[in-house]
């Protein structure tokens, strides 16, 4: 059932209510604010009523949407896994006031991470287009600039290598085969335990691949293959179960829901672990390329996508196109499948502009990866009416003095915030790893990444607009014109006459060169020669009055 978003506050809190009113916080507040809006709390509601026809009156009270809506902002505001909101949500009273919990019990992290999966990519992608929708009409972004850029998000993997495939391998089907084996009758399913052998023979392949000689890799090679012997038993013993099991023949004493949930991670897991023999066996024992090479068991969507970075040559995740207008509000991304140029980027990322703004740009800009002749005469056909395209390789006269013209170079500092924004994103947002299971969860994790950064970009232009607004006042204040008036006289005077020395020190004024100048323009023009050079008229110029040195006391003698 899902909860009421009015709620009635018990008595004794409220006198601490009062005190929590005081406590103020410069990025919660203003966020606090937008998230009032209506409409995303419906889309939020509308998700969790579409989980069983009877969500909306029966069952178990759930997290109310306003609440799930600002969980899932804190939590990437901050970079908090499930447990750390759970700990910093019931511990804090600032963020219980955010939070909207106030004196209620906080859920658990299981509670907060089964919940939070149920918004899925397609409500993600909902509540960004609100939000986006809140910054046109606070008038942050208003659709006439566009930058767009590519940038990889790594998938929450080890370093994959085929001796580590193997090994998970035969650690994930080991382990639900034991649990199998304790819900069957004793003696049912005997399960072999090959941790050790797994590790020596990691430890022996680990130190061959130091070895660059031929015995080194005939080492590492008959070390693959014992471990590719070790996996293939436990496979074998996998797919013997599984059989048994459709054929009524396995005999089950305990649980059957607790043997359903491990058969099915069975069938899941088989099919990888036997891509994973194969891609080891064509690539050490045969020499050849793996076609499809499985990089994870768990996150088997990771991809390696090649950058051109040199101190990272490889990385493992998946490539990301963000779409961004202006005061730093990313109005759309997408997961791109593979590896693909930046160039087939480019027309699908002007026609979701259009889409969520109704026009096209004036100025659209991106780095050289997208460039083509053909992506600059799309981008002119739909309307843009600056495309912001440098080329790549020789210019021919015509195209560089196209791209020295002052719009162009305008739209290339433009194009430039893009880094900013990625890095933004990547170290305060934590958008640099997707900690979220399978290819739905990596779309959520970067999509509630970029909510929370629109909600704080559009807090941070209202909160510069209000001090901008602040300013004009106090600027036109009658009183303070008087006081800048006034300070504008004083400084005047500081800069003709200096402060007086104290009269301990020196009983007369010292006339500056600006005064004696003065005096010297009143009298008339010189008629001695005229100096040329700095140093012959600092020489020719009048000494200045000097204070006398006050004589030092005589000391007494003793």
């Amino acid at each position: 059932m899902i909860a009421p978003t009015q709620r009635q506050s018990l008595l004794f809190f409220t006198p601490l209510a009062q005190q929590i009113t005081l406590l103020k916080d410069d990025l919660l507040d203003p966020v606090d604010h937008l998230l009032d809006d209506q409409q995303l709390v419906d889309r939020v509601r509308a998700c969790l009523i579409g989980r069983h026809p009877n969500s909306s009156r029966t069952g178990r009270p759930g997290i109310a949407p306003d609440r799930l809506l600002r969980c899932c902002v804190l939590k990437h505001m901050k970079g908090w896994s499930f447990r750390d909101l759970e700990r910093e949500v019931r511990s804090n009273l600032l963020y219980r006031r955010f939070t909207h919990y106030d004196a209620d019990p906080t859920p658990d992290h299981s509670v907060f991470s089964r919940t939070f999966a149920l918004l899925g990519p397609d409500v993600t992608e909902q509540v960004l287009r609100r939000v986006v929708g809140i910054a046109c009409e606070q008038g942050v972004a208003q659709g006439k600039q566009f930058r767009v850029d590519t940038t990889v998000i790594e998938s929450n993997v080890h370093y994959p290598t085929d001796s580590s495939l193997l090994a998970d391998s035969m650690r994930v089907l080991t382990r639900s085969l034991r649990k199998i084996g304790k819900e069957c009758k004793q003696g049912a399913v005997e399960v072999i335990e090959h941790s050790r052998a797994v590790k020596y023979r990691l430890l022996e392949i680990s130190r061959a691949a130091k070895s660059t000689t031929e015995a080194g890799r005939g080492r590492m090679r008959a070390s693959y293959q014992k471990l590719l012997g070790l996996t293939r038993s436990v496979v074998r013993q996998s797919q013997q179960v599984l059989e048994r099991f459709k054929k009524g023949r396995l005999p089950v004493v305990g649980s059957q829901l607790a043997v359903f949930a491990q058969l099915s991670q069975l069938e899941h897991f088989l099919p990888l672990a036997q891509k994973v023999i194969r891609q080891t066996k064509d690539r050490v024992v045969l020499g050849k390329k793996a076609v499809e090479k499985v990089l994870s068991l768990f996150e088997p969507h990771t991809q390696v996508i090649r950058k051109g970075k040199a101190h990272k040559p490889n990385e493992f995740g998946r490539l990301v196109r963000l779409d961004e207008a202006e005061n730093g509000i990313v109005s759309g991304y997408e997961v791109v499948a593979g590896n693909q140029a930046d160039t087939e980027s480019w027309l699908p990322a002007l026609q979701h502009h259009q889409e969520c703004f109704g026009k096209p740009p004036e100025m659209a800009a991106a780095d050289r990866g997208f460039f083509s002749a053909q992506n600059e005469r799309e981008a002119e056909s739909m309307g843009v009416k600056h495309v912001v395209l440098p080329a790549r390789g020789q210019l021919g006269e015509k195209r560089a003095q196209r791209q020295k013209e002052r719009w162009f170079r305008r739209g290339l500092h433009f194009r430039a915030g893009c880094e900013a924004t990625v890095a933004h994103l990547k170290h305060s947002f934590s958008m640099l790893r997707a900690m979220y299971k399978g290819e739905h969860g990596f779309q959520r994790y970067v999509g509630w990444s970029i909510i929370s950064k629109n909600l704080f970009s559009i807090a941070r232009y209202q909160e510069y607009q209000k001090r901008k607004q602040a300013a004009k006042e106090q600027a036109a204040c009658p009183r303070q014109q008087d006081r800048q008036r006034n300070g504008a006289a004083y400084k005047a005077r500081s800069r003709a006459w200096p402060k007086s020395p104290s009269s301990a020190r020196c009983q007369k004024a010292i006339a500056p060169a600006a005064a004696r100048a003065a005096i010297a323009r009143a009298e008339g023009p010189s008629t001695g020669p005229t100096c040329r050079s700095a140093t012959a008229a600092r020489k020719a110029r009048p000494p200045a009055t000097m204070c006398p040195k006050r004589p030092k006391r005589p000391r007494e003698k003793e």
